[in-house]
């Protein structure tokens, strides 16, 4: 599959924004979709993912109560509904898609976005 991401810009603190990851291809329900993030210097990090097919969630604890992954089956996509955004979740933010179901490591994950860039200004 091919994942194109999008959806970043330039925020303050409090505001919201949702990325989208167009998804060119099929999965199948035993697939999953993920939300990872890369500041500056850092490693890449965990999000969030959904389980296609029961649409299972998990989400990272610092992101727990503000963001949101869902399905959107009428554009094929994966969607990351950020609220209360805070300068911590200032990074790039890539889409990946693993055949594992739930997966939480980069290495576990076989495609991937080309990233959009998230600021959130204090």
């Amino acid at each position: 599959v091919q994942l194109q991401a999008s959806g970043g810009g330039l925020v303050q603190t409090g505001d919201s924004l949702t990325l989208s990851c167009i998804i060119s291809g099929r999965l199948f329900s035993s697939h999953g979709m993920a939300w990872f993030r890369q500041a500056p210097g850092k490693e890449r990090e965990f999000v969030a993912n959904i389980r296609w097919g029961a649409r299972t969630t998990v989400y990272d604890d610092s992101v727990k109560g503000r963001f949101t992954i869902s399905r959107d089956n009428g554009k094929n996509a994966v969607t990351l509904q950020m609220n209360n955004l805070k300068p911590d979740d200032t990074a790039v933010y890539y889409c990946a898609r693993t055949t594992r179901g739930l997966a939480y490591s980069p290495g576990g994950f076989d495609s991937w976005g080309q990233g959009t860039q998230v600021t959130v200004s204090s």
